[in-house]
């Protein structure tokens, strides 16, 4: 029977073409959009090198401070993250770093502009980088603050003009280092991993950031597994309790949370409550606004379809008077939209492809790497689905409800 269906629904798309082009064009734009902004946020929160362990990493991104008449709210400071993370049960890595800066250098008499961020030892030991040349700086480094840095393919061809750096030394943010390692280029939107040049914490030009409570650092916790996430966060947050406020006259307690990097996100969005989590109110506004961006486009077919079945009210008439169950009409047109959809859905992607490789080729996002994979792929294709299923669903019911007299005499 699906056979029968799916030359049906050939046919029937062949028959008015005109129908079947603006069908498709409102299809394949609207899924293309979606299909880029699913590619996006993949390339934003899914798994992937040098965040390989994505799955098992909680991060302290952000800190509030509430009072009764103030409120401050920002990135940490280190002295807090080396109280509240230090020996947390279930945790078997902390890396701390800092949020990436930009710094100044001037090899050759150029001016070059370079992204900075100083990690410790551990940072290497979470983060599965792509080395190309040497290997990441140690926590013995962190410790004797020894002058090493860690530097990207961009930079190494900005300083070296692509030959080897290994070994070679720099200056950078008036400050001169020998370069260890270099690895691939990290994109922007992996705000933990992305930078243009690492350098020990140690090294910085300023050792108050050792007793500062707020402050540019984040941190990362290794768990040993995902199970263990609600005991960290549980731990994390009495710890945070008993922090000592810097200025109690002003505020009453802190607020914060050990995240993934989608509960952070959460927790900007929707505010710092302490242990309470936003992510299910994100991937709900988020489902929201893909149904409303596609809502028009909806409305749009759904009237195209019901032309298409007022045009076939007679085919109908005749299928009902022969036997034809309501159910069968329905299940066939339901079939007809779907094969519609994912031809939408094919053009849609052979359209997105191109349009994330130029977006990653014009800059506009450092080191952009956004593109399809087998994730994209079937969330593109559930996308679409949805679509066909959203769309077909009442001209469906409409064409079952056709009576066979009415249908074969051409009215509705």
């Amino acid at each position: 029977m699906l056979t029968n269906y799916l030359k049906i629904a050939w046919r029937v798309l062949l028959r008015r073409k005109f129908f079947t082009f603006i069908s498709l064009f409102g299809i394949s734009l609207t899924l293309v959009v979606l299909l880029a902004a699913t590619a996006m946020l993949d390339a934003v929160f899914a798994p992937r090198a040098p965040e390989t362990r994505a799955a098992r990493t909680l991060g302290i991104y952000q800190l509030a401070m509430h009072g009764p008449q103030v409120s401050w709210s920002g990135t940490v400071g280190y002295a807090f993250l080396d109280r509240t993370l230090r020996g947390l049960p279930h945790v078997e890595r902390c890396a701390l770093f800092t949020v990436q800066q930009t710094a100044l250098s001037y090899p050759g008499g150029r001016k070059v502009s370079s992204y900075l961020k100083h990690a410790d030892g551990e940072f290497w030991r979470i983060l599965d980088f792509d080395f190309l040349e040497g290997g990441p700086y140690t926590s013995a480094d962190e410790a004797a603050a020894n002058p090493v840095a860690v530097i990207n393919e961009t930079t190494r061809r900005r300083y070296f003009g692509g030959g080897p750096a290994l070994g070679k030394p720099f200056e950078i943010d008036g400050q001169r280092f020998r370069v260890v390692g270099v690895v691939r280029d990290v994109p922007i939107v992996r705000i933990v991993p992305f930078a243009d040049v690492w350098v020990p914490i140690s090294t910085a030009r300023d050792s108050n950031y050792r007793h500062a409570t707020t402050g540019n650092f984040m941190a990362i916790l290794l768990a040993r597994s995902r199970a263990d996430f609600p005991a960290i966060k549980s731990e994390y947050q009495a710890r945070m309790a008993r922090m000592e406020l810097p200025d109690p006259k002003l505020y009453s307690r802190f607020e914060g949370g050990a995240d993934t990097q989608f509960e952070a996100l959460a927790r900007f969005i929707f505010g710092d409550e302490g242990s309470t989590t936003h992510a299910p109110q994100l991937a709900g506004l988020l489902l929201l606004g893909m149904v409303l961006f596609m809502l028009v486009p909806t409305l749009n077919l759904v009237n195209i379809n019901l032309s298409r079945i007022l045009d076939r009210a007679s085919e109908i008439g005749v299928r009902k008077a022969f036997g034809a169950s309501s159910r069968t009409l329905t299940g066939q047109f339901l079939v007809e939209n779907l094969v519609l959809t994912l031809v939408g859905g094919a053009i849609a992607l052979a359209l997105a492809a191109p349009l994330l490789a130029a977006l990653n080729r014009s800059g506009l996002i450092p080191y952009a790497q956004f593109g399809l994979n087998l994730r994209v792929f079937a969330y593109g294709m559930a996308i679409a689905v949805f679509f066909a299923l959203l769309s077909g669903v009442y001209p469906a019911w409409k064409m079952s409800r056709l009576q066979p007299a009415a249908a074969l005499g051409g009215r509705s």
